[in-house]
């Protein structure tokens, strides 16, 4: 088979040669039958997702690579890779007739293998292995000693038939992008990042050399492992431009005395080395793989994801990002949360849906001592086609869902400041609660066995109130007094309208079977409640939220992206004055010590037992949940726990989920719309009742036992 390459090469790069004999004939013809395309295709490249100010975030890759143009290249790089790899390169069709025929006339003579691969041939040889490398097919990758003569001879064909398809300075191009240069550095942008923190147009002569050393054997010549084997090889790609005239003698001498001088700067992959924001990242990521748009299966998907070189453009503002990170030092630290109380922050802004920041006092991967969990505390566990989104699926979200009551109340007709019976504490078995799309039940009656009467945080509040007061005082047996007036199914549409569901499964609304629903007892996620306490921020349209901005490949092609779907969902009147009551929940209601130096409004919410602890609200520019509790026990108190330093007999959600929100909110909000809000029309203000001045309200402290035929959980909330 030597014999025959030789023969065949010797045909085919120099046509005066005469070929006779059968055996010449017979394998010319054999080479002829040999496939002449390949398909180069695009090399697998890094993806990056970036912040809105497009800083980068995490980068993705199963190849790290970064494809540049030829000009984009140092022309010592060009230089230095043809001086070693492939003198002649810019004089042959593809092979090098002399250098092939010295390796086989050594072969022949028993001298052993010697290299004879051109450049063009070199690329040919690194497309087909990192194709099937990239497709998973590792069982087709031959290498060095493996190939035998006709897998030789192919890589001929191929490599003849390139540089009949493609110009010298394409082919030098695709080598330098496709071509492996250690430490999982595939193509020279990649190598130049790590290795010096440069460009690849911005290396240095001495640089240049020592990277086109590492290609000829990326194990022994690596810079990092064997920077002596790296120097002696640089030092004899400097030699050999010299000698071809590449560099002159003073060049030469200032390179070989050059230090080494690496500045290695770690490759990063995956959101586990995000630069910020992994759970952000880990959304992103879920997002892409679960959406059909981009590819048809989810390996597909995945592929495009860590070999399509794309560039994922986000919502996601940093300097929010950082700010609410940086809360949780002051309460639920990384380094020091023994109790594994968890912590979250999320931000949406409203009319657009945008997630602008997405915080939690974890990580993916901590270090030793450290918390760390795989759950997104902010999300759902499912998207809605039951694709896992890596969240913890919601929590309870107590006093913070009755603002929709509110809501509904003032829809169907009802006044802000009607008054309703706060004194009202029995609701007996067959009490007429209506729900014109399903039925409802619950008991609050301490005549019936395993029920007790309806209760609110403070002694003394049981009296007729106006609905506004209700609210802004968060007592229970207001909002159940609005509900008893009210078709269950219109405050169950009035949440869904706005965006609430179930954190376990987006498909199913906000489940109002059992009244005790209406004060808290459903598990939703801090980003749905931020994007339905959205809906009242912005007039009544609601945005689903977004985190994608834009997606394109490497070629500058466009993907789909999933819109934000903004709609008028609440009438601008209700929304106005659902917004004019929660203002004043921290003016003198159960927020009133964390009310922030620009108009706002928010509303807080602690379970029965204090389990879990809640603060939504807003400016006009922005929404953010703050969630404190135990997603891993989610029926532990936090009662106790330490939390900013301390352990304290009894937690709400003012307490510690109030107090991240009130500092978050006042550091960031002036980077965002934060004018006044528009009053509500002066007939939902009438009549106004003055109702007497509240105490310091604790929020719904002592939330009521379930009131429930058959309880679901004794241990749930008001």
């Amino acid at each position: 088979m030597s014999a025959v390459c030789g023969v065949l090469v010797a045909g085919l790069m120099v046509p005066a040669v005469a070929l006779t004999g059968n055996t010449a004939t017979s394998s010319i013809d054999f080479f002829d039958q040999l496939p002449d395309e390949m398909n180069v295709g695009v090399p697998a490249q890094s993806s990056k997702i970036l912040a809105a100010d497009g800083s980068e975030l995490a980068t993705f890759y199963d190849q790290n690579r970064t494809a540049v143009k030829l000009a984009d290249i140092s022309p010592f790089m060009k230089k230095a890779v043809i001086a070693v790899e492939d003198a002649r390169y810019y004089q042959h069709g593809g092979i090098d007739t002399k250098g092939l025929m010295r390796a086989v006339v050594s072969m022949v003579q028993g001298g052993g293998r010697q290299g004879a691969s051109t450049i063009t041939q070199q690329y040919v040889n690194n497309v087909i292995i990192q194709t099937y490398a990239a497709n998973g097919e590792y069982d087709k990758i031959k290498l060095g000693g493996d190939k035998t003569a006709g897998d030789k001879v192919r890589e001929i064909k191929l490599a003849i038939a390139m540089e009949k398809k493609y110009s010298k300075d394409d082919i030098l191009q695709g080598y330098l992008n496709w071509v492996l240069f250690a430490n999982g550095n595939y193509g020279v942008e990649a190598a130049a990042s790590y290795y010096f923190g440069v460009h690849a147009k911005d290396l240095t002569l001495p640089q240049a050399a020592l990277l086109a050393g590492v290609v000829n054997s990326p194990t022994i010549y690596d810079p990092v492992a064997n920077p002596d084997n790296a120097i002696a090889r640089r030092n004899l790609v400097l030699a050999n431009m010299l000698d071809q005239k590449m560099i002159d003698k003073k060049q030469y001498d200032g390179a070989v005395k050059a230090k080494i001088d690496l500045k290695i700067h770690a490759n990063k992959n995956g959101c586990t080395t995000a630069v910020r924001a992994e759970y952000f990242c880990e959304y992103v990521t879920n997002l892409i793989v679960n959406d059909a748009r981009y590819g048809k299966t989810k390996s597909d998907r995945e592929k495009l994801l860590y070999q399509g070189g794309l560039t994922v453009k986000t919502t996601l503002d940093p300097k929010l990002q950082d700010a609410a990170q940086a809360q949780f030092a002051n309460f639920t630290p990384m380094t020091n949360n023994p109790d594994k109380v968890g912590q979250a922050l999320v931000t949406v802004q409203p009319k657009t849906g945008n997630i602008l920041a997405m915080a939690q006092n974890t990580k993916l991967h901590a270090p030793k001592g450290q918390w760390s969990t795989e759950y997104n505390f902010t999300v759902d566990k499912f998207d809605k086609g039951g694709n896992s989104l890596g969240g913890s699926g919601g929590f309870d979200v107590g006093s913070t869902i009755k603002p929709f009551t509110y809501a509904e109340w003032l829809n169907s007709g009802h006044k802000i400041n009607d008054m309703v019976d706060a004194s009202v504490r029995k609701y007996p078995l067959g009490f007429p609660w209506r729900n014109s799309c399903g039925s409802s039940t619950g008991i609050y009656d301490n005549n019936y066995p395993g029920s007790q009467d309806l209760q609110n945080a403070e002694d003394g509040r049981y009296s007729p109130i106006t609905a506004h007061m209700g609210l802004v005082l968060s007592l229970n047996t207001a909002t159940v007094a609005e509900a008893a007036q009210l078709d269950l199914c219109n405050i169950q549409k009035m949440m869904t309208a706005t965006g609430i569901h179930l954190g376990q499964d987006p498909n199913k609304p906000y489940d109002l079977s059992n009244v005790s629903s209406l004060l808290g007892s459903g598990e939703v996620a801090p980003l749905t409640m931020a994007s339905a306490f959205a809906t009242f921020a912005s007039g009544g349209v609601h945005c689903d939220p977004v985190a994608l901005v834009s997606i394109t490949n490497a070629k500058g092609d466009k993907f789909p992206v999933p819109g934000a779907n903004c709609k008028q969902a609440v009438r601008p009147e209700v929304a106005a004055g659902v917004v004019h009551t929660l203002q004043q929940v921290l003016v003198n209601g159960s927020g009133w010590q964390i009310g922030l130096r620009y108009p706002a409004g928010a509303k807080t919410g602690t379970t029965n037992d204090s389990q879990q602890t809640w603060t939504t609200g807003f400016t006009k520019g922005l929404v953010t949940s703050s969630w404190v509790g135990s997603p891993e026990d989610k029926n532990r108190s936090n009662n106790g726990k330490l939390i900013a330093g301390q352990r304290i007999p009894y937690v709400d959600g003012a307490t510690y989920a109030g107090k991240a929100w009130q500092s978050y909110m006042n550091a960031i909000a002036g980077n965002y719309d934060t004018g006044g809000f528009p009053e509500p029309p002066a007939s939902m203000l009438n009549p106004i009742v003055v109702a007497p001045p509240p105490s310091a309200a604790k929020d719904d402290a002592k939330n009521a036992t379930k009131p429930s035929t058959a309880p679901k959980d004794p241990k749930k909330k008001d």
